[in-house]
């Protein structure tokens, strides 16, 4: 059967401290989840999920989420073979965010880019101007030989 959230609580001290999952989705039907390694806690992605992608990574143990770009569901890792499989799933205080931390199969690789994390760059100010600078050249895979030639 699968999972089915309740309404959030109305009584603040409940929804902080209480027993209940009642996750906080926005007015899109979203709640942002923030995802680490399991092992070594590298921040790996940050991503959104609605009722269908939280129940089904409740209910299976592998992470899917909900593509705001396509609108639609999402099993991560299913094209590329880097699966995440829930180790832990943990809520906020206002239950209004989830933080996963995930083993990643195959390469071991969380970007599309085919780096591990895709918090691959690095922003920096100076003279008035933001910049970004790549600091992880190492890609576990070809984006166009999983993806192809977009």
């Amino acid at each position: 059967m699968p999972t089915v959230f309740a309404s959030p609580s109305s009584d603040k001290a409940e929804l902080e401290t209480g027993s209940a999952f009642t996750p906080r989705f926005d007015s899109n039907g979203l709640i942002t989840a923030v995802v680490t390694d399991a092992g070594d806690g590298m921040l790996l992605m940050v991503a959104h999920m609605n009722a269908e992608a939280l129940a089904l990574t409740l209910d299976t143990g592998i992470a899917h989420y909900y593509s705001r770009s396509r609108k639609s569901l999402w099993k991560k890792g299913e094209t590329s073979g880097n699966l995440q499989s829930v180790v832990e799933i943990r809520t906020d205080c206002d239950q209004d965010a989830i933080w996963l931390k995930v083993t990643v199969a195959g390469h071991a690789a969380t970007c599309h880019t085919g780096r591990r994390s895709c918090f691959y760059r690095t922003v920096a100010a100076a003279d008035g101007q933001a910049s970004l600078d790549i600091v992880d050249h190492e890609q576990h895979f070809h984006p166009d030989e999983i993806y192809g030639k977009n």
